[in-house]
């Protein structure tokens, strides 16, 4: 959920108006989903999604050949 605020002057008036949004979205698998955290500061929404300690634990190593 969130606001949005819009204003525009004409003719020496101010108007204004705000509208609310609500948007979901689905958390891939190896997130904690109680440790997210979500700021929104000068129109940039930023979400921060921690990994379990499962996920963390499982390294893919992949070897890297020259040629």
């Amino acid at each position: 959920r969130g606001e949005s605020e819009e204003k525009t002057e004409k003719d020496g008036f101010t108007s204004q108006s705000r509208r609310s949004f609500h948007r979901m979205i689905p958390v891939p698998p190896g997130v904690d989903a109680d440790k997210a955290e979500a700021e929104f500061k000068r129109g940039v929404l930023t979400v921060t999604l921690p990994k379990t300690e499962e996920a963390k634990a499982r390294v893919k190593r992949i070897n890297v050949k020259s040629g």
